[in-house]
C-alpha cells in the first residue's frame, strides 16, 4: 500500500497517507524504515522523524524540511521554488521561535515578507508545506514525511500538520505523511482534525500468526544450518506471544545459550531466564522509571488483575478510590503511552507482558 501511495504522489495523483498503529513491540519502527527504503527507491525526498515526548513538532520537522529543500534546490527546474521554500523556513523560524523555543536550524536566506511569518502555527505551517510541495512538484519528486511515535505530537501541533496536509492534498501537491504510533493515535488524530479519516488509511499491526512467527524465529538459523526442535518452537512461540520484538529477544538469547543443533526445549527454557532479565532491565524498566509514584500505583492495581482488558471500575476497586479521583492519573498514563482504552470504560497495558514484569519485580505491590 505504501509503495503504491508513494508512486501515485510522485506522479501527481491523489493518494491517502498511512498510519500504522499497534502495541509496543509489533514492528512499527521497522516497518517505517522499510517504507523509507521504498521512498529512496522511488527517488523522493524523505523526512524521517521520531517524535519524543517533550519536543515540538516544528523543532523536529523544520531541520529535516530544510535538508529536503536544499536537495531540491540542486534541481534546475525546482531551484527557484526550493529557494522560496527556504525563505519560508526563515520566516517561519523568525515568527515562531518564541512560541517554540526548541527550534534549532540554520537559515539560508532572508525571509520573504508575508510568507509563513504570521506567527500562527496553522497558517504558517500550511504555507511552509505548500512551498515545499511546490518545489518537489517542480522537480518531479515528492515529499515523504515519516514520523514514528506520532502519538507524542501535541494535539494542537498535530492539528496544524493535518490541516497543512489537507491543503496540500486539495492542491494535488506531492506531499504524503506515513506515520506510526500507539493504538490511541487513531482517536487523537480524529480529535485533532475531523478530516483525518479521509487523509489516511489506518492499519493495525498485531502479533505475528504462527506461520510468520515460526519463520521469524527459525529462518536465519536455518540459513546457518541450525534447526529448532518442534517442542522448542512451540514453547518460544507461546511465551513470546508472536510479538516480533520478543521473538527477536528470545531468538538472540537462545542462540547464545544453545551448544548444538537442534535447539532443544531445555535451551529455550534456559534462554527465558536471561531474556526476561534483560527485558526487565531495559525494555520494561525504562518505561516504569518515567512514572510518578501515583502513576505506578495505578499500574500496580492493573497488574493485580493481570494482562488483558479491565474495566475502570475493577481498577478503581483495586486502588480503593473513586473514578473522579483517578481520572487524571489514568489520562496521564494514556498520554505517556503506558495504557490505552480499547473501549469506553476499559483499559489495557500498551506494552505486552507488562503485568508479568510488574508481578516479577514488585511482588509486594501486586499481592492480593
Amino acid at each position: 500500500m505504501a509503495n503504491v501511495a508513494i508512486a501515485r504522489k510522485k506522479a501527481g495523483r491523489a493518494a491517502q497517507g498511512l498510519i500504522c498503529i499497534g502495541l509496543r513491540g509489533v514492528g512499527k519502527s521497522v516497518l517505517l524504515e522499510q517504507i523509507r527504503q521504498l521512498g529512496k527507491a522511488h527517488q523522493v525526498n524523505c523526512l524521517h522523524l521520531e517524535a519524543p515526548e517533550h519536543q515540538s513538532l516544528p523543532a523536529m520537522l523544520i531541520p529535516q524540511l530544510r535538508i529536503a529543500l536544499l536537495e531540491l534546490s540542486r534541481n534546475e527546474q525546482a531551484k527557484a521554488l526550493a529557494i522560496r521554500g527556504l525563505k519560508a523556513i526563515a520566516g517561519f523560524v523568525s515568527a515562531l521561535s518564541v512560541t517554540f523555543g526548541d527550534i534549532q536550524v540554520g537559515v539560508d536566506f532572508e525571509p520573504e515578507p508575508g510568507l509563513a511569518d504570521n506567527g500562527d502555527l496553522n497558517a504558517d505551517l500550511t504555507a511552509l508545506i505548500e512551498s515545499a510541495g511546490e518545489a518537489a512538484q517542480a522537480a518531479g519528486s515528492a515529499l515523504l514525511i515519516l514520523i514514528d511515535e506520532l502519538q507524542y505530537v501535541a494535539e494542537a501541533q498535530l492539528a496544524a500538520l493535518l490541516a497543512a496536509l489537507h491543503r496540500a492534498n486539495q492542491r494535488r501537491l506531492p506531499v504524503i505523511l506515513i506515520g506510526a504510533g500507539l493504538l490511541s493515535l487513531r482517536e487523537k488524530a480524529g480529535e485533532a482534525k475531523t478530516h483525518a479519516e479521509r487523509l489516511f488509511a489506518y492499519r493495525e499491526l498485531g502479533p505475528l500468526d504462527r506461520t510468520a512467527a515460526t519463520l521469524a524465529l527459525c529462518q536465519l538459523a536455518a540459513e546457518l544450518g541450525v534447526e529448532f526442535a518442534p517442542e522448542a518452537i512451540d514453547y518460544l512461540l507461546e511465551i513470546t506471544g508472536g510479538y516480533p520484538y520478543f521473538i527477536q529477544a528470545w531468538g538472540f538469547q537462545v542462540w547464545e545459550e544453545a551448544q548444538v543443533s537442534p535447539i532443544s526445549l531445555a535451551d529455550a527454557k534456559q534462554a527465558t531466564t536471561l531474556a526476561l532479565a534483560k527485558l526487565d532491565e531495559g525494555f520494561f524498566r525504562v518505561r516504569m522509571d518515567r512514572l510518578t509514584e501515583r502513576e505506578k500505583a495505578y499500574l500496580f492495581a492493573m497488574a493485580r488483575l493481570g494482562d488483558g482488558i479491565h474495566t475502570t471500575g475493577e481498577i478503581n476497586t483495586q486502588l480503593g478510590t473513586t473514578p473522579s479521583a483517578s481520572s487524571s492519573i489514568r489520562n496521564q498514563l494514556i498520554e505517556k503511552g503506558m495504557i490505552w482504552s480499547p473501549q469506553y470504560g476499559k483499559l489495557a497495558f500498551i506494552v505486552p507482558m507488562f503485568a508479568d514484569f510488574i508481578q516479577r519485580n514488585y511482588p509486594c505491590s501486586t499481592s492480593k
